[in-house]
């Protein structure tokens, strides 16, 4: 049994509502995995075998309680540039391509795409299927792997997701819907309405006319859900405003290119801690940490960081400063990169005692270990070598590290904050909830918050039947 929850829109709420479905499955009885055909996303993790995959899926994985595994994402897409994007399939780098060459890929990749759906349905009783951006995409249709094809392909029902808060639901609905196929139409099951805001009683007349325009019914409108959200997909969500009366000002330099910006989700779930992402050089010279975050593009976000004047505003501030990966490899000495970007040797902002050579072959790995006087653990996803490759450098005022996932020890990050304000003169004291209860809190909150909404015993049918036969074909005259 499999479901594929598409959306109208990027951003219209398939990874939450896709997360939220697998909690609340699983709450069920049922035993239940996450898929997601194609992902293009700048923030993934590392499975225990070694395999990179979205992040995403792993929090989507963690939702279903079971560990997450390079068949959830077959394929991921990390943009390394204005115009080139790294491949991987099943967790490993496969091609570099940009975004033409990309489209003469897909025919090599639907086999094993297919067949990592294949594996997790044999092992699973439900396999819960997320679209990307919107299969209304009919400039892409030809080779899609994520979305109708991967339906088509598969016999998948799928619900279609829109965004109340954006406006204009009803059209994105119904234009997306007319903008398929016959064949596509036949499996879009019904829709879920996100993000809705006010009386229910306003939005009635509208739901009775998409059924009657189009026979296909409104599974559940979703109220809108105030975060904090655990493992965004993408930087669209960097949406919150910094917390009010906060005792330690969190500044994250947001790249252009910028991966794993999840590494800040635990500083953020802190009491007393204010995590803002900004361009500003002026957030910069007043916080009281500033974190240098991953990225996929380390020179051409060095280079970005000089235009903006940010590097002058690093170098100058004598408060502390976090490297995190990409961002470790900028405050070295050198970087050596024919790989990534091709440029060559780099000067790096000269804050810490390293330099950093790009290889060929990407370092994918989880690690543990003492890090600071404390155990810690998380995992490396680099082709960044550094002279001194140590779990944590700290020189001066400023420290480096190549670990994502390092913030999400609860020892660590108090360490770290707790130096962070004896340095800055803040009276500030650690939470005392592990970060671990934090993220199955949110994952609780949104199968509640979904399993509250959803027509129940209609979605189950669906889930065990498929689309219904014989749903109306909408006519989209094409001159």
């Amino acid at each position: 049994m499999s479901l594929l929850v598409a959306g109208t829109a990027s951003d219209a709420g398939k990874s939450v509502i896709t997360a939220a479905l697998c909690r609340w499955l699983t709450r069920q009885g049922m035993s239940v995995a996450p898929f997601k055909a194609q992902n293009m996303a700048l923030n993934s993790t590392v499975t225990a075998s070694g395999a990179e995959i979205g992040r995403a899926q792993a929090m989507q994985a963690a939702a279903c309680g079971i560990e997450p595994e390079a068949a959830m994402n077959p394929v991921l897409i990390k943009p390394s540039g204005r115009r080139r994007s790294q491949v991987l399939l099943m967790g490993k780098p496969y091609a570099n391509a940009t975004a033409r060459s990309y489209q003469d890929l897909k025919a090599e990749l639907r086999e094993p795409v297919l067949n990592a759906l294949k594996d997790l349905q044999n092992r699973y009783d439900v396999v819960i299927c997320e679209g990307a951006g919107s299969p209304a995409e009919i400039n892409l249709r030809a080779n899609d792997l994520a979305n109708m094809g991967l339906a088509r392909a598969a016999d998948l029902p799928v619900l279609l997701v829109g965004d109340i808060d954006r406006g204009g639901v009803f059209p994105s609905l119904f234009g997306t819907l007319a903008l398929l196929e016959p064949a596509d139409q036949a499996l879009i099951a019904g829709y879920v309405i996100n993000k809705f805001r006010g009386d229910a009683s306003i939005l009635a007349p509208g739901l009775e006319t998409l059924f009657k325009l189009t026979g296909r019914p409104t599974y559940a409108v979703l109220p809108w859900l105030d975060g904090p959200f655990i493992d965004a997909e993408d930087s669209l969500a960097l949406r919150a405003p910094a917390q009010d009366g906060a005792t330690l000002d969190v500044a994250v330099i947001r790249l252009r290119w910028m991966s794993n910006f999840t590494d800040l989700d635990a500083l953020a779930s802190e009491p007393g801690v204010s995590v803002r992402f900004t361009r500003s050089a002026a957030d910069v010279e007043r916080a009281d940490l500033v974190v240098l975050p991953g990225t996929k593009a380390t020179v051409e976000d060095l280079q970005g960081l000089r235009e903006a004047g940010l590097d002058r505003a690093l170098q100058e501030r004598d408060g502390p400063t976090l490297g995190i990966c990409g961002g470790y490899q900028m405050l070295g000495k050198t970087i050596e990169d024919d790989v990534e970007s091709g440029e060559g040797r780099v000067d790096g902002l000269r804050m810490l005692p390293i330099t950093t050579r790009f290889d060929t072959e990407k370092l994918l790995q989880r690690v543990s270990g003492t890090v600071w006087g404390v155990a810690a653990s998380g995992y490396e996803i680099r082709h960044g070598r550094i002279d001194r490759d140590e779990s944590l450098l700290h020189y001066n005022n400023v420290l480096g590290t190549s670990w994502h996932g390092l913030l999400e020890g609860d020892a660590f990050r108090r360490k770290l904050l707790t130096w962070v304000a004896e340095r800055r003169g803040r009276d500030w004291t650690p939470g005392t909830t592990e970060f671990a209860q934090v993220r199955e809190a949110h994952l609780d909150r949104l199968a509640d918050w979904f399993g509250e909404h959803i027509d129940a015993p209609a979605l189950l049918e669906l889930i065990q039947r498929g689309a219904p036969e014989r749903l109306p074909v909408i006519a989209c005259s094409v001159s």
